[in-house]
């Protein structure tokens, strides 16, 4: 059994008109890592096959040192799972569900449920058909992390909430994970919302991963760099770059290789520094997966 919390290898699970191909991660216990990919990527699929919801078709996945779907039943004991597409029983109050919950689950923690009943300004008389998209997130939240889990696997949390009702949630989440027993792997299309809380990142795109490594590596990493005065013909080659776009003078050249020296080749020919521009999350994620469609020539 692997000591990753979680581990992806070589999975693959195909649909008419969708494939998830040969996807191999791994979450270290401790870590929180954001799953990050646009709307059809192939977040939520990952997230079903390693929540044993849907079988894959090939590869091997491991939670909590347990494979996946075999043995998930002794595994889910520790895992919290919260999904946008979850939903609580609408004439029910929160007090209920937490009762519900606190039946099933002898690790309860009473204090901790009250505290975070404070923390997310939630009454539990209420009833859960009156609650905004933001209270019924912080109340799946509630029921989960009050069990003690851990793991934490969130699928799109933040989804369809609007900017201050994800601040607010982003927040919270901020607060209550700082528990560094715990290991969260986040999935989301906003990249902001991943930067935020992740210590690495998995970019995944059209059913495959692009690339998968420690936040501050990809920051380290990646410039957008622009050089003016370059001769006609091209720039020297450098490792690392991914794209180079001319606009007269101008060369702006996107590196996922970023070294001090690396600028030496270019003087030499003639070209001046005009700008070294460290990227947001957003924009590597961007700049990662146009690179890795124009290889495979999609």
């Amino acid at each position: 059994m692997s000591n990753a919390a979680i581990e992806f290898n070589g999975v693959s699970k195909r649909y008419p008109f969708f494939a998830l191909e040969d996807i191999s991660f791994r979450l270290e216990k401790g870590q929180i890592m954001g799953l990050v990919g646009p709307n059809g990527a192939g977040k939520t699929t990952t997230m079903r096959i390693l929540m044993g919801l849907i079988r894959q078709d090939a590869g091997e996945v491991e939670m909590l040192g347990r494979a996946i779907p075999h043995d998930q039943v002794r595994a889910k004991w520790d895992v919290g799972f919260v999904s946008e597409e979850m939903r609580l029983f609408s004439g029910a109050t929160l007090a209920w569900h937490m009762s519900f919950v606190r039946s099933i689950y002898p690790d309860w923690d009473e204090r901790y449920a009250n505290t975070l009943l404070k923390r997310f300004f939630l009454r539990p008389e209420q009833k859960i058909k009156g609650l905004s998209r933001g209270e019924h997130v912080k109340a799946l939240l509630l029921l989960v992390l009050a069990r003690r889990p851990r793991l934490l696997v969130l699928d799109e949390p933040t989804a369809g909430l609007d900017p201050v009702a994800r601040h607010e949630v982003i927040a919270e989440l901020m607060e209550v994970l700082l528990d560094d027993g715990r290991s969260i792997l986040f999935s989301s299309h906003n990249t902001l919302d991943v930067e935020q809380i992740s210590d690495a990142i998995t970019f995944i795109d059209r059913g495959r991963i692009v690339e998968s490594d420690d936040k501050e590596s990809f920051v380290e990493r990646w410039r957008r760099i622009t050089v003016e005065g370059a001769p006609a013909g091209q720039l020297p080659p450098v490792p690392g770059n991914v794209d180079i776009t001319r606009s007269g003078h101008l060369a702006v050249i996107t590196t996922n290789a970023w070294q001090p020296g690396m600028l030496a080749p270019w003087e030499q020919a003639g070209a001046r520094v005009h700008e070294i521009h460290r990227m947001t999350l957003e924009e590597i994620f961007v700049a990662n997966v146009l690179h890795k469609r124009k290889e495979r020539g999609e």
